[in-house]
């Protein structure tokens, strides 16, 4: 019995943040549940109510269809980068020279900044007419015209992808490097007195006993990823034509900007719905693959 009580007198500290909690997290999700049924304007409270006629909306309007296609696209193609680059980055880092904080700093520094302002400063790098900066020095140095660098379709897509990769590979090869220097060094002196060169040492040792980190990174790349906003907004506005719009995107223009509340609360609860499964799938399959690695 005592001991319960010490446990009731602990528990009772968690309840403001519970409440928090529930007042600015669970009761907004489960009124966007219910007004995602309604044609609500956002301003009014007169409302009616239109069963799923906001969900069907969904899957045929193309603004909503491009830019969860996008997204996904975005996202997968985002993480992939960022893992295969952080990884080397990391193991770099890692390594003993006379500079080596000072480039961990430099690395780490784009994540520091907003994200919408550097996606401003990429703007100027990448603006698709002559005088955009990397348009300059490919006319300069290769003799070459300008690059439709955020006006084409797929150029606009891949310019977002690596202006994102660019901004959180520092911040991620930070995170593996943690784990890094978490792994005994007794495994590696093991391994290179058993004849294991430094490639094989890394296969073998290193990749494994990063398992737990790559679960870590890689679900934060695809949550993060699929909530993106204002780096493809800054820089292509969501064009050209729908093609880099965001799901959050139309979730703001539909809901804001136009006054469909109702629409954008089924947007937003179909879009959780995602994030949810996606997120799921991811864990479970990192899980079961650090196991299989043990």
């Amino acid at each position: 019995m005592v001991k319960f009580v010490r446990q009731l007198q602990f528990q009772l500290f968690l309840l403001p943040i519970l409440a928090i909690y529930s007042l600015f997290t669970i009761y907004p999700l489960i009124k966007s549940f219910f007004l995602s049924f309604t044609n609500f304007d956002g301003y009014t409270k007169i409302y009616d109510f239109v069963g799923l006629k906001n969900y069907a909306r969904i899957f045929v309007d193309d603004a909503i269809t491009s830019a969860i296609t996008y997204t996904i696209f975005f996202t997968f193609g985002k993480a992939i980068l960022v893992t295969i680059l952080a990884i080397p980055l990391a193991l770099i880092l890692d390594q003993k020279f006379l500079t080596r904080n000072i480039q961990r700093a430099i690395f780490f520094f784009p994540t520091i900044p907003s994200g919408l302002l550097l996606a401003y400063i990429w703007g100027f790098i990448l603006a698709p007419i002559g005088s955009g900066i990397l348009n300059t020095v490919l006319r300069e140095v290769f003799n070459m015209g300008p690059q439709p660098w955020l006006s084409d379709p797929l150029l606009a897509k891949l310019s977002t992808i690596v202006v994102a990769t660019w901004a959180v590979t520092g911040w991620h090869a930070v995170l593996y490097l943690a784990f890094l220097q978490s792994i005994p060094k007794d495994y590696y002196e093991a391994a290179s007195i058993d004849g294991a060169n430094r490639l094989q040492q890394i296969r073998f040792i290193t990749i494994p006993l990063l398992a737990p980190a790559m679960t870590v990174s890689v679900m934060l790349l695809l949550t993060g990823g699929l909530k993106v906003f204002e780096i493809p907004f800054a820089l292509t506005k969501g064009g050209p034509g729908y093609e880099t719009y965001s799901i959050t995107q139309v979730i703001v223009q539909r809901g804001i900007s136009e006054t469909q509340y109702g629409l954008a609360s089924a947007m937003s609860f179909v879009f959780f719905l995602i994030v949810l499964t996606i997120a799921i799938f991811q864990v479970t399959v990192m899980q079961r693959r650090e196991r299989d690695l043990q």
